[in-house]
C-alpha cells in the first residue's frame, strides 16, 4: 500500500485507532466494536501488544476461540515473556479439558509473574486437576501470602489436601476459607466430609446440618449425617438415610443395611 492510499485512507475513514476507547469498549462489553478500534490501532501498529491482549480477550467473549489463541501467539512471538498471552492460552486450554496444557502455559505465566494472585490462583487449580496436589498447595501458600484477605486460596488448598491425603490439612484449609467465607455450601460440606473422616461425628454433623440448613435437598449431606449420628439416634439416621436413597443417593444406598441392625 503506497504512503498516499494511507494518508487517504487515514483521512477519509478515519484508520487511526485509539487504545484508549478500544479499552472502554471493551471494559462496557461491546467487543465487536472494541476489535473494530483495534484492528485500527493495529492497522497502524501492527506490534501494540496491549491492543493485541484486548482483541484477544474480546474474541474470546464472542466465542471466536481460533482467533483468541492466534492473537496470543502474535504477542509470543513479538514478546515471549509477555506473561499474559501465556495465560490467556492456557484458559483456552482449561475449557477444553486441556488441563495438562494449561498448566505447563500456567507455570510459564508465574515464572515471569511470579506476584501475580490470580496467576498463581488459576496455576494451582490446575495442578489440581493434574493430580500434582503438593505442589497446588505450595502456590497456594504463595497466592495466601499476597492476598490474606481472600477466601478461595484455603478452599483449593484443603481439595488438594483432601486429594492429597491430607485430611487434618483439608480441615484447617477450610476452617479458615469457612471464616472469610461464612455461607459456602461446598466448604462446609467438604470439612464436614473430612471431620466424618477422622472420627469426629458430632463437628461432622454440625457441618452437615449447615449444609442442609443452606441447601434441604443436598442428600449426600443427609446420607452422611445419618451414618455419623446412627449410634446415637438410630431411628432418625435410618429415616434420613431412607429418604436420600428414595431421591436416589447412592451413598445411602449402600448404607441402608447399616439399619437392619436396628429394626
Amino acid at each position: 500500500m503506497t504512503l498516499r492510499v494511507i494518508i487517504i485512507c487515514f483521512i477519509l475513514t478515519g484508520c487511526i485507532g485509539n487504545y484508549k476507547t478500544g479499552e472502554q469498549l471493551y471494559n462496557s462489553g461491546d467487543y465487536e466494536k472494541a476489535i473494530a478500534e483495534f484492528n485500527k490501532v493495529l492497522f497502524v501498529s501492527i506490534t501494540d501488544l496491549k491492543s493485541l491482549h484486548l482483541r484477544a480477550r474480546s474474541y474470546e467473549e464472542l466465542g471466536e476461540l481460533k482467533k483468541a489463541e492466534a492473537d496470543y501467539r502474535k504477542i509470543l512471538a513479538l514478546d515471549p515473556e509477555y506473561a499474559y498471552a501465556y495465560t490467556g492460552i492456557a484458559k483456552l486450554a482449561w475449557d477444553k479439558g486441556r488441563f495438562v496444557e494449561a498448566e505447563n502455559n500456567l507455570l510459564k505465566a508465574a515464572m515471569l509473574a511470579p506476584e501475580d494472585y490470580d496467576v498463581l490462583l488459576f496455576l494451582s487449580r490446575a495442578m489440581i486437576k493434574n493430580g500434582r496436589h503438593k505442589s497446588a498447595v505450595e502456590f497456594l501458600d504463595l497466592a495466601i501470602k499476597l492476598k490474606p484477605e481472600e477466601a478461595s486460596p484455603h478452599y483449593y488448598k484443603g481439595i488438594a489436601q483432601a486429594q492429597g491425603g491430607d485430611g487434618l490439612g483439608l480441615i484447617v484449609s477450610l476452617n479458615e476459607y469457612i471464616n472469610l467465607e461464612p455461607n459456602n455450601i461446598s466448604a462446609y460440606y467438604n470439612r464436614g466430609f473430612g471431620l466424618m473422616t477422622f472420627g469426629h461425628y458430632s463437628w461432622a454433623i454440625e457441618d452437615f446440618d449447615k449444609v442442609l440448613e443452606l441447601a434441604p435437598k443436598h442428600y449426600d449431606a443427609l446420607a452422611r449425617r445419618a451414618i455419623c449420628m446412627m449410634k446415637k439416634n438410630p431411628r432418625q439416621a435410618c429415616f434420613d438415610l431412607e429418604t436420600a436413597a428414595m431421591n436416589g443417593n447412592e451413598f445411602a444406598k449402600q448404607h441402608l443395611v447399616d439399619c437392619t441392625a436396628y429394626n
